[in-house]
């Protein structure tokens, strides 16, 4: 487990409804369990503050990090995916984005996950289609410095034509593969912790157990069921 993915997962999955603040004595201690050593989490939040995600400040306690506004809007939006909170309806429109990739190998990446984490994508190179807009969309694509065009689109032919255009956009056989793989690696860890579990245990297997399942959010679009095969492995 990578130190910055861990604190990702810990300032969302813990420290957000906690007012999203902590000393940097916690944080070393709150992933020790996780077996991530003092050195690589300083590292990692040093790294955070200089990609904006992370702002220091001083507590009563001594030095800590607070999460940025834009921390909180992305830390906000995964949560809502983790846990299934937003709506899973569909309205039968496709939000559709034509772009002009960077030039940069590095930069079109960046993007391209960017796009994916916010449930975009690819019919093309430069044209990506998501089945509800994406919140932070335009604040991404700005920042980036990417020229855009943007359009809300419903196919002529129906959820027929709409599950084409699914299909064409997210290899489904792959991220259903995906979870199935998930529910059989994961139920050895749970299997683990019974009530007599010590909390720090418990605490390191739900922790591994949301960082598996974090994955997802790079993966899956979570796209309304009209649009899923029967039987879709997510829903297990």
């Amino acid at each position: 487990m990578q130190a910055r993915s861990a604190l990702f997962d810990l300032y969302g999955d813990h420290l957000r409804a906690r007012g999203g603040r902590a000393p940097v004595a916690a944080l070393v201690k709150l992933l020790a369990p996780l077996g991530i050593a003092p050195p690589a989490v300083r590292t990692a939040v040093s790294r955070m503050v200089r990609q904006g995600w992370l702002d220091p400040l001083k507590l009563a306690s001594g030095p800590g990090y607070s999460i940025t506004p834009k921390a909180a809007r992305r830390l906000d939006e995964a949560a809502a995916r983790i846990y299934r909170t937003g709506r899973s309806g569909w309205d039968g429109r496709f939000d559709l984005i034509v772009l002009e990739a960077p030039n940069a190998r590095r930069e079109r990446q960046r993007l391209a996950a960017n796009l994916t984490f916010l449930g975009y994508g690819t019919l093309d190179e430069c044209t990506w289609v998501a089945t509800r807009p994406g919140e932070d969309i335009d604040v991404l694509l700005s920042e980036a410095g990417v020229r855009y065009e943007r359009f809300t689109a419903a196919h002529a032919a129906g959820t027929p034509g709409a599950m084409a255009v699914v299909r064409r956009a997210w290899n489904l056989n792959e991220i259903g593969q995906a979870y199935e793989r998930f529910v059989t690696e994961q139920r050895p860890l749970i299997a683990k912790v019974n009530a007599r579990s010590g909390d720090e245990e418990a605490y390191a297997a739900r922790f591994r157990l949301v960082h598996a399942w974090r994955t997802f959010l790079f993966r899956d679009p979570q796209l309304p069921p009209a649009l899923l095969p029967e039987r879709w492995p997510g829903a297990a």
